[in-house]
């Protein structure tokens, strides 16, 4: 049995995984699933477990945390409720997420890591800006700076037009401190490498005092260009955070060191460090080179990394920021953040919607494609909705704004990208682990490797094991193996914001492409959840009319949509709708109540059995017949008669048939689950050529047909549109949710589709598989980098070849390493 329970004190990763721990460490508890955002745990149990059990386990790590049963109605309130977000906006986070959804006040460096933070993305300009790690999402401030575990400079969480120009200040930051990096730099390099290419300075300086000179330009390198690496390295060593920095602040730091001493104070070395003429070798220029290679890596890395978010970017720019709004009969140009709900905002050709909204006076056509992706523009005629951020045609019209601000389809697509990219794949958990251990063993292998060459290695051996151990620690680059999977998630959910597919957390992008079986809802899902009235038919002495009515005046009271249907066909009929008394649902049956004095119900046939009635043979054979046709049917009874039956249809959505056909072709198996009878399901199913349906289902029923499929070793994604989809969108390993449905169904799924289009299947599948497949590649960047890189620096291959790498080729390499991940991560776009 699976069970969900809510969690509080959970501040981090680190919170989560020893909650995991303690729960699990439970016999009666088979599997935990933490999410550490919403604040929840997932347990699969062998056997029910009491509140008090849980809490004594977690006591096993202190009595921080404290778990409690899941109010399922105040869920279900609260989703139907629009989501706030100004808890998160305007916040700082580490992409490589080292402690999950943390987030920092300030920009800066994570603490952890060393990487910039990033700001999270949002459409308000009025927002304050916070700035957070790239590699640690809890690491947030007010203010640039580094972060404070990685020493990583900060980056603004949200991704604004105000960002897109902080960005560009810190490029041309970086850019100008390596420019200056190389002109100190080049001429430090000529002084050491002259004898190397036959130019002798000598003879117009004495040795020591070209020394100097490299002493003089270098320094401004170390304190100046490159201090802030220096800085990072001091912080990931007091907080007990190894990184990246930590082996660069070390590396370079020892040569720089070395030198100066070896300088001020020659006679303290052995002979075997000295040159010819008794002075010490320097490092004065390996120190330097590295560094100014480390820069270039970071202006490079700052290029690339302003695009990830690109594709959000142009979401963000389809927003205008100013629109005309008519108030009291005159036109008004107004800023975006001043739009009031309810406001008549006049929309001309090729301009850009502003926000969500209802067309009230005019018609156009509208390009939805950044929002639907679909490329063929939308004709919308008075009393069609709008999207804010698409662009309009060549028609002016009037709109009436219906939501504003953040509660705009845009916003909430924004909001689910920022938080997608912070999530983590479970992919990752395999390079969190082995970067956990990276820093400790790079510093290992190089000791050792000096020790080595002290004890074996060639004359000049300390020289040799000097080398050696600078460049195994200049060389190692624990970023590009931490970055691998967060930035191709970035890229990925971006480009899917643009596609129609919004991924809610990276695991449901990880499941998708491994999915064998998609099972899917009829109603609003297949059918494009708009039946009509296709039949009225009496099985006493009422009138079709009377039936009508009577079914239409209950159904008046609910928002099903085979409801609404029968209620506007009454209304065009112009039949007079009566005050139902007592109106009660009755889950998957249908709905009753009291109307003048009469008890009325309709449903479908499970209806029948509540009140202990059948249909007759020629009445079953009328319903049928109309089944047959892919009609739905509903019963009418009244005072615990039947009167008699009424049968609408919905229409199958254009994309449905083509795209159950292509993930057919994918190897996807497609099943279809439905509450409706059996005769129309089947009709509906052969018409698609399904691989098998399933009628007639509760939503209990849903949910243990997943858990069926999912116990035959089958990965299942469950795609709907309604609140009874919900348990079985959350059960599946993939929920899809379809973005015109109901808020429960989109909070139980990890993707939604914004279209509520089948494609939009294909496209998350092909996406998923482009993200997974570029994941592998940069994790293979990464690991292959290092098991080649680190021993080739230790010197393994000098004893066949006489290779020894250089500290300087060592950061060219380290460089450029986080640059081809990120590089490779773009590709998905």
């Amino acid at each position: 049995m699976k069970k969900t329970y809510s969690i509080s004190g959970m501040s981090c990763e680190g919170c989560k995984n020893h909650v995991a721990t303690a729960l699990l460490a439970h016999n009666k508890v088979n599997a935990a699933e933490v999410d550490l955002a919403a604040g929840k745990v997932s347990l699969t149990l062998k056997e029910d477990i009491s509140i008090d059990e849980l809490k004594e386990s977690l006591k096993s790590h202190g009595d921080r945390y404290d778990i409690h049963q899941e109010d399922h109605h105040h869920e279900h309130h609260t989703h139907s409720k629009p989501k706030k977000q100004h808890d998160t906006e305007g916040k700082y986070y580490c992409p490589m997420l080292c402690e999950g959804d943390k987030k920092y006040d300030k920009p800066g460096d994570c603490p952890k890591c060393g990487m910039d933070l990033e700001q999270e993305q949002s459409t308000s300009a009025s927002k304050k800006t916070l700035y957070t790690c790239p590699m640690h999402p809890e690491i947030e401030q007010d203010e640039p700076g580094s972060c404070p575990k990685c020493g990583m400079d900060l980056e603004p969480k949200s991704v604004s037009n105000e960002q897109g120009s902080s960005e560009k200040e810190a490029y041309l930051n970086m850019r100008k401190k390596f420019i200056w990096s190389v002109v100190f730099t080049l001429p430090v390099f000529f002084i050491a490498m002259s004898d190397m290419v036959g130019i002798s300075l000598n003879n117009i300086l004495s040795e020591r005092v070209w020394a100097w000179i490299q002493f003089l330009l270098s320094t401004p390198v170390i304190f100046y260009t490159s201090w802030d690496f220096f800085v990072r390295g001091y912080k990931s060593i007091i907080n007990k955070s190894p990184n990246m920095w930590t082996l660069i602040s070390l590396g370079a730091g020892a040569a720089y060191l070395f030198s100066i001493i070896g300088l001020l104070l020659p006679d303290m070395f052995p002979e075997q460090f000295k040159t010819d003429s008794g002075n010490v070798h320097l490092y004065f220029e390996s120190a330097a080179v590295i560094l100014t290679l480390i820069l270039l890596g970071q202006v490079l890395e700052l290029k690339a990394r302003s695009q990830t978010n690109s594709a959000v970017r142009e979401l963000l720019n389809l927003v205008p920021q100013e629109v005309i709004v008519i108030r009291n009969g005159n036109e008004k140009k107004i800023s975006l953040e001043e739009v009031e709900i309810d406001d008549i905002i006049k929309i001309k050709p090729g301009e850009k919607i502003p926000v969500d909204g209802e067309i009230t006076e005019g018609k156009s056509s509208i390009d939805e494609s950044m929002i639907t992706g679909e490329p063929n523009p939308v004709e919308k005629n008075t009393g069609d909705e709008v999207i804010g951020g698409t662009i309009n045609g060549t028609n002016s019209f009037l709109m009436k704004a219906t939501k504003v601000g953040s509660d705009t389809l845009l916003s909430q697509i924004i909001e689910m990208v920022n938080k997608a990219s912070r999530t983590k794949a479970p992919i990752q958990n395999l390079a969190d682990k082995i970067s956990s251990y990276f820093v400790p063993t790079v510093v290992s292998i190089s000791i050792i490797s000096f020790v080595v060459w002290a004890i074996w290695g060639p004359d000049p051996a300390m020289v040799y094991a000097f080398t050696s151990a600078v460049t195994v620690l200049i060389i190692a680059c624990p970023c590009a193996l931490g970055l691998a999977t967060p930035m191709s998630i970035m890229v990925g959910t971006g480009k899917g914001a643009k596609q129609g597919v919004l991924i809610k957390d990276a695991q449901a992008l990880e499941e998708m492409h491994k999915v064998t079986t998609l099972v899917v809802d009829k109603t609003g899902t297949i059918t494009e959840g708009k039946p009509s009235l296709q039949h009225v038919e009496s099985f006493s002495s009422s009138k079709k009319d009377e039936i009508l009515q009577w079914a239409a005046s209950l159904e008046n009271s609910s928002e099903h949509p085979l409801a609404q249907s029968i209620v506007q066909a009454a209304q065009q009929k112009d039949l007079k709708l009566m005050e139902a008394k007592n109106f009660d649902s009755i889950t998957g049956k249908g709905v009753k109540g009291k109307i003048e004095e009469s008890e009325i119900a309709i449903g479908n046939e499970k209806l029948l059995e509540a009140f202990n009635l059948q249909l007759n043979p020629d009445q079953k054979e009328a319903v049928e017949k109309r089944q047959s046709q892919g009609e739905t049917v509903m019963i009418l009874i009244k005072d615990e008669k039947i009167e008699g039956f009424i049968s609408v249809a919905d229409a199958i959505k254009k994309a449905s048939a083509s795209a159950i056909k292509s993930l057919q072709e994918l190897g996807v198996e497609v099943i279809m689950l439905t509450g409706d009878n059996s005769k129309t399901a089947q009709g509906v199913a052969e018409k698609l050529s399904l691989d098998g349906f399933e009628a007639e289902l509760l939503p209990e029923d849903k949910h243990a047909y997943v858990e069926k499929l999912q116990q035959e070793g089958k990965v299942v994604a469950m795609a709907g549109d309604g609140i009874n989809d919900a348990p079985a969108l959350a059960q599946a390993n993939v929920g899809i949710a379809m973005g015109t449905g109901t808020d429960v169904a989109i909070e139980s799924a990890g993707i939604t589709l914004v279209k509520g289009e089948l494609d939009g299947i294909v496209r998350a599948r092909k996406l998923s598989k482009d993200v997974m497949k570029n994941i592998k590649q940069n994790l293979f960047f990464a690991f292959g980098y290092n098991m080649l890189g680190v021993p080739i620096a230790a010197g393994i291959l000098f004893p066949l070849f006489g290779i020894l790498l250089s500290p300087m080729l060592a950061a060219l390499a380290m460089s450029l390493s986080s640059v081809s991940v990120i590089g490779n991560s773009l590709r998905l776009r």
